[in-house]
């Protein structure tokens, strides 16, 4: 009992990051980039607060995931901070950060790795750029999520990766409706307490609800320029790694 609801509480804590300008999927960009222009400073700080440290080890798993080699070129959209893109720089690829709030990439200055601030249905990179893509818990903030995942396609080289690390569905239909009640009792007061911006937080249960399950992504990043999707789900299916292929 004593690890499920561990389980609950880490899973609750990190959709945090599931901030969005409307309750439903239909969002303006420069609504989303103000709200995380004014999240910028403290992000990071948030990050480990509500996750009880546990951020680093996703971001540690998405890297493994993406199984990246010295020398490649990688795109991390959506990296806010850019601390994602330093972990995937461990690898010995060159990772470029992108991300649509330059407040977010301002507060990352201090991170030595290549930043450009672009929208992901817009991305300003010639086509077959980077031979891997990725966008960790950002891909639900675009607001046509697959002209993002095509505009991911187009920069990616032919044959090259992607790996989308997402809020999902829990496969466990009993800890899903426990979880989705916790969670909704949880942010709200950890957010007036950690977040620069704890009304964003009040339209996190219509985003979850939205937000496609993991065979219905798969399915939605098959059909919008990759092939041969998989995905590995994390504590129970509250986060799922999305991997799929750039056809050849």
């Amino acid at each position: 009992m004593r690890g499920t609801l561990q389980y609950l509480l880490v899973g609750a804590c990190w959709l945090h990051w599931l901030i969005v300008a409307k309750a439903s999927l239909d969002k303006q960009p420069s609504d989303v980039a103000k709200m995380f222009d004014a999240v910028g400073k403290k992000y990071d700080l948030t990050n480990t607060i509500l996750s009880f440290g546990q951020d680093r080890h996703w971001r540690k798993r998405t890297r493994e995931r993406l199984d990246l080699r010295p020398g490649e070129l990688v795109l991390d959209l959506a990296a806010g901070t850019a601390v994602s893109t330093e972990e995937l720089a461990k690898s010995g690829a060159t990772v470029i950060a992108c991300d649509f709030s330059q407040g977010m990439l301002a507060a990352g200055a201090e991170r030595d790795v290549p930043k450009v601030c672009g929208d992901g249905m817009k991305l300003p990179f010639p086509d077959a750029t980077f031979d891997a893509v990725t966008i960790s818990y950002g891909l639900r903030n675009i607001q046509d999520f697959r002209a993002g995942l095509r505009e991911m396609a187009r920069v990616t080289k032919p044959g090259g990766r992607l790996t989308v690390a997402e809020f999902s569905k829990p496969v466990v239909p009993v800890f899903g409706t426990v979880y989705k009640e916790y969670l909704m009792r949880l942010l709200p007061p950890v957010a007036r307490l950690v977040s620069s911006n704890p009304d964003a937080y009040e339209y996190l249960a219509d985003s979850i609800r939205a937000w496609p399950e993991q065979e219905a992504l798969a399915r939605e990043i098959n059909a919008n320029g990759w092939a041969d999707c998989g995905w590995q789900n994390l504590t129970f299916g509250i986060v799922a790694m999305h991997s799929a292929l750039k056809p050849a």
